[in-house]
Formats: structure tokens, sequence, C-alpha cells
């Protein structure tokens, strides 16, 4: 009888796993636009989707602020960011840290990996503008 309690009690903390992350990992990305500006401190403001394999579609509203030795204009048009690290997509909302380096004239692009917690962020656009420096901030994702 002891063996059996003892099974059930192994059982019943295996069911105890929030159902999310019993089933795993979602592939979810991001498309944006994004535009800002830079002297010393950063900030940058647009809007974009998250799109998951589960079919969930969100528009989101982002902000990018920071400092560094920074400097420059830039709009990126149709970026495109890739999440990994959610069992949900309200892993995916909040405040990212991001370190990034970036360089452009004429055709601006950016490209950088931030993380909340467990989750990451990995971002590539390309877009118009001028910029050169290296710098530190926070990149919020808030729904729309």
């Amino acid at each position: 009888m002891k063996k059996f309690s003892l099974a059930l009690i192994a059982l019943a903390g295996i069911s105890a796993v929030p159902a999310a992350q019993a089933a795993g990992n979602i592939d979810c990305e991001l498309h944006y636009n994004l535009a800002g500006w830079s002297v010393l401190y950063k900030t940058a403001s647009g809007t974009g989707t998250i799109q998951c394999d589960n079919g969930t579609r969100i528009p989101v509203k982002i902000t990018a602020k920071g400092g560094g030795l920074t400097v420059g204009k830039s709009k990126i048009v149709d970026g495109k960011g890739k999440f990994s690290g959610a069992y949900s997509v309200n892993d995916l909302i909040g405040s990212y840290a991001a370190v990034e380096a970036h360089a452009g004239a004429d055709k601006s692009s950016n490209a950088q990996v931030m993380t909340k917690g467990d989750v990451s962020l990995a971002l590539a656009g390309t877009g118009k503008g001028w910029d050169l420096g290296v710098g530190v901030g926070r990149f919020t994702i808030e729904r729309r």
C-alpha cells in the first residue's frame, strides 16, 4: 500500500507542472517598424506584430531607451525578430536588457540580441538613416 501511495504522490507532483511548460516552448517572431534618434541618450519607438506557431497574433507597441557612446537618427522598416525560451505569449511581453553596436550612413542596419529572464530576442533590420555608437538600454514590448 505504501508503494502505491508514493506512486500517486509522485504522479501528482508531475501533473503540478504548468500546462504551458509541459507543452514545451513556442516559436514566435516579431515583425516591426522602429524609428529613433540618439545623442548620448538613445530613444526609439514603433509598432509591430508578434506571430507564433500556435496561431497567436498580437499587435504590439515597441519602445527602446538607453545611453552610451552613440549618435544618429535611423528608421528600421520591416525588421524581424526571433524569440526563444518562451512557454506562453505572455512571456514575450515586457522589458528586455539590450546591448548593441550600430553603424550606418544612408542605409542603416541594426542587429542585436537581448534577454528578459529565460526569454531571448534576436533582432535584425535595415532602413534609412545614419548612426554610430555603442549603447546599453531597455527594449520594451507592450500590447497595443
